[in-house]
């Protein structure tokens, strides 16, 4: 039998560096529509994303510069990131790689995905699960809306 996943577009739409902490944050927003909901990412992939959003090339190749020219220098194509699955607070993920006719999913944590992702210009994704998961998961402890995002 053949489960149908349902995914929905979206777009990086604001990051919340603090110094003073370890645990950073994304925001995704659905596109063409109103879900959004945060991510907690550390702090060396929070400044990879914002140094590429800003269009700053470090000196030398971050690990995600690294791994997207591996990509290309193989011959692959990294395709889509699939936010996939939220277990107890944990948001997974999956990469979406073309070599020749293959496409291969690799397990990723979101926030390496979506750094990669960024880098190569890709979409992102998110199962509708997961957003029905996130809906539930409100009353979260930490958000970025309890560091004066709205």
């Amino acid at each position: 039998m053949i489960q149908l996943v349902m995914v929905v577009e979206m777009e990086l739409s604001r990051i919340l560096i603090r110094e003073i902490s370890d645990a950073q944050f994304i925001e995704l927003h659905e596109v063409g529509g109103e879900r959004r909901f945060p991510i907690v990412i550390g702090r060396t992939e929070a400044y990879a994303i914002d140094r590429r959003l800003k269009g700053f090339e470090p000196e030398r190749p971050q690990t995600h510069d690294l791994l997207a020219e591996v990509i290309t220098n193989l011959g692959g194509t990294l395709q889509k990131i699939v936010i996939d699955d939220l277990t107890d607070g944990t948001f997974f993920a999956k990469v979406y790689l073309k070599q020749e006719e293959e496409v291969l999913v690799i397990d990723s944590r979101p926030s390496d995905a979506i750094a990669l992702g960024v880098a190569l210009e890709v979409p992102i994704f998110v199962e509708e699960h997961v957003l029905d998961e996130v809906e539930k998961d409100l009353d979260a402890p930490e958000t970025p809306d309890d560091f004066g995002w709205e």
